[in-house]
């Protein structure tokens, strides 16, 4: 099979495409011939070294996949069955790849509502909104929410999860991605290029951060008393836990994880017609280093995915 690896750190010219034996699935796995593979901003650090997570080259990067199982050593799936999924995050789940060998929890069937592209899109950014705003933020009815990065690959699903759970959700997006995210459904978008977020947005219960910086420390003055911030890039910050306990709010962080509960929750609102992913653009698999240039560019609207 043809894999994407890499053999040293660096920018996107260093991802090449290979050949490579087929894994097998352990018991409990399924092998899983995959359809479309969805980017995320995180494996362009990686690539460069700018965070550890995965030690050093020789590695195959990749989470996000959707496909159709091969081979199944588990009762939960059979040969043929098309399904979803984030396996094995953070450790490699060498998803740049034709074929993916994963624990068949970590994956679940894919809804006939999304073509394998959407599919392939959804998992880390629809893992992390829900991670977020439901199981640390509690979000609901009457809640009010900011989602920061709205038009982004968490914050556009992130904008629907709290809509579908009753929130009056605010984002925050640059001026040209407003119309996309009052089509996600959001009450209120700021935009962060002409306005300052602090300035516009008061007595939030649940903050949702997806940007980094300084985003989180000047969060705390938009949150009513007792409010929430929910971080998935700031989760180690001490100083800025303290600073939040002394201010009497809660800070939570977030590291994204596979959970087939979530998985089948999103999958939920996709057959609701609550939730869609969308998909900037798509690059074959050869073309994977035009897609991470663009990756690396980032202000992307919604996702970017590789076919296969």
């Amino acid at each position: 099979m043809r894999v994407i690896t890499q053999r040293t750190l660096g920018g996107p010219e260093v991802l090449t495409v290979v050949d490579a034996p087929e894994p097998r699935p352990l018991p409990t796995e399924v092998l899983v011939r995959v359809k479309a593979i969805g980017l995320n901003p995180l494996e362009a650090r990686l690539r460069a070294g700018e965070f550890p997570l995965v030690g050093r080259p020789p590695f195959t990067l990749g989470w996000d996949i959707s496909g159709v199982v091969e081979e199944a050593r588990t009762w939960r799936f059979r040969p043929g069955d098309e399904v979803f999924g984030m396996p094995l995050f953070p450790r490699t789940a060498n998803a740049y790849a034709e074929a993916v060998s994963a624990p068949a929890l970590h994956l679940t069937r894919k809804p006939a509502a999304l073509s394998h592209v959407e599919a392939s899109a959804l998992p880390v950014v629809g893992l992390t909104a829900w991670q977020g705003l439901v199981d640390f933020g509690g979000v609901g009815e009457g809640d009010r929410v900011l989602v920061h990065g709205g038009g982004g690959g968490v914050g556009h699903v992130a904008v629907q999860i709290a809509k579908a759970l009753g929130a009056h959700v605010t984002a925050t997006a640059a001026g040209s991605k407003r119309t996309f995210v009052e089509g996600l459904g959001a009450d209120e978008v700021v935009d962060y290029t002409a306005v300052d977020f602090t300035e516009a947005v008061r007595d939030i219960d649940v903050v949702l951060d997806t940007l980094g910086g300084d985003t989180a420390e000047r969060s705390l003055g938009v949150l009513r008393p007792g409010g929430h911030l929910v971080t998935a890039v700031a989760e180690q910050n001490a100083r800025l836990i303290a600073a939040y306990e002394a201010a009497g709010m809660r800070f939570s962080g977030i590291a994204v994880d596979p959970d087939p509960v979530a998985l089948r929750g999103l999958v939920a609102l996709v057959e609701q017609g609550r939730l869609r992913v969308h998909v900037q653009e798509t690059f074959p698999f050869e073309r994977v280093a035009d897609a991470h240039r663009l990756l690396d560019g980032g202000h992307l609207q919604g996702k970017l995915v590789l076919t296969v």
